[in-house]
C-alpha cells in the first residue's frame, strides 16, 4: 500500500487536509477578495454578522471588516508558521545530526546546550526576544524559530544514533567518505519522515505562539493577524462576541487541521506504528 493510500485511510487526516486547503485558498486570494487594507474603516462599528451582505462577519470596534481581517490574517499566520518552522529546522536538524553522529564530548556539549534552551519557558523567551528586537515580522519569525528548535535537535539526534551503526553507513566510512558527506548523503535522507511529521505539527504550534504574541500586543503593527483580532475584541465579548469569536475559531480550526494532517502523515510514513495502534 503506497503513501497516498495509507494517508487516505485516515479520515481525520483528510478532514484536516481539507480545512488546510480552504485556509490556504483564502490566504492566496485575499488581495483579490479584499484589495483594500484590512485596517481601513469601512462601516459602522459593532455591526453584527450577517446584517449586511457587504460585511458577512460584521465589523469591529472601529468599523473594520472582520472578514477582510480574517483572510488577510490567514496570510500572516501561515507565513509566520511556515517560515519560523523552517528556521527551527535549519537550526535543530544540523545540531541534532552532528550530536548523534559524533557522540562523546560533542554530543554531551550540544545536548547540554539544547537542554539549556528547554529549561526556559518558550513563550516567555519569545516575549523577551520580540521585545528586545522590536515587534516586527522578522523578529517574530526569528523568536519563534529560536524557541522551537530544541525538540527537533533531540528527535534528529535519536534518529541518527540508531542509523550510524547501520551497514551502509559503516560501508561509507570504510571507503573513506568524509563525515559531512556521510551525514548528508547516508544519514539525513533516512530521517526525513519523522522530520516532516514534526514540522507539520510545529507549524500549528508556531501559529499559536504568534497569535499569543499578537494578543499581548507584540505582533507586527503593520500586519493584521488573527491573534491581534482576538485581543482587540476581548473587552467586548458580551456585546460584540463576533470580533474575537471568528478569528479564534480560525486559529482553532487551522491548528486542529495541522495536527490531524500531521497524524495522518505519521501513519502514512510509519505504517508499522499505525498498525500497532489499530
Amino acid at each position: 500500500m503506497n503513501f497516498i493510500s495509507r494517508f487516505a485511510r485516515n479520515r481525520g487526516a483528510l478532514i484536516g487536509l481539507a480545512i488546510l486547503l480552504v485556509v490556504v485558498v483564502f490566504a492566496v486570494v485575499a488581495p483579490m477578495l479584499y484589495p483594500q487594507s484590512p485596517w481601513r474603516m469601512v462601516g459602522r462599528p459593532f455591526m453584527a454578522p450577517f446584517m449586511m451582505e457587504r460585511f458577512p462577519l460584521g465589523t469591529d470596534t472601529l468599523g473594520r471588516d472582520i472578514a477582510a481581517g480574517m483572510v488577510h490574517g490567514a496570510r500572516v499566520s501561515l507565513t509566520i508558521g511556515l517560515v519560523s518552522t523552517l528556521v527551527a529546522l535549519l537550526i535543530g536538524v544540523p545540531l541534532g545530526a552532528i550530536a548523534g553522529y559524533a557522540g562523546g564530548f560533542v554530543d554531551d556539549a550540544l545536548m547540554r546546550f539544547t537542554e539549556f534552551f528547554q529549561t526556559i519557558p518558550s513563550f516567555a523567551l519569545a516575549i523577551v526576544l520580540v521585545a528586545i528586537l522590536q515587534p516586527q515580522l522578522g523578529s517574530i519569525v526569528l523568536a519563534i524559530g529560536v524557541v522551537s528548535w530544541p525538540p527537533v535537535a533531540r528527535l534528529v539526534r535519536g534518529e541518527v544514533l540508531s542509523l550510524r551503526s547501520r551497514e551502509y553507513v559503516q560501508a561509507a566510512v570504510t571507503i573513506g567518505q568524509s563525515t559531512p558527506r556521510i551525514i548528508m548523503s547516508q544519514v539525513l535522507p533516512n530521517t526525513i519522515a519523522p522530520i516532516i511529521v514534526m514540522g507539520s505539527l510545529m507549524i500549528g504550534q508556531a501559529i499559536l505562539l504568534e497569535s499569543s504574541l499578537s494578543f499581548l500586543g507584540l505582533g507586527d503593527a503593520n500586519l493584521m493577524s488573527w491573534g491581534y483580532m482576538v485581543g482587540a475584541g476581548r473587552t467586548r465579548l458580551i456585546d460584540a462576541w463576533w470580533i474575537s469569536f471568528f478569528p479564534g475559531l480560525a486559529i482553532f480550526l487551522t491548528v486542529l487541521a495541522l495536527n490531524l494532517a500531521g497524524e495522518g502523515l505519521n501513519d502514512a510514513l510509519n505504517p508499522r506504528l499505525a498498525r500497532g495502534r489499530d
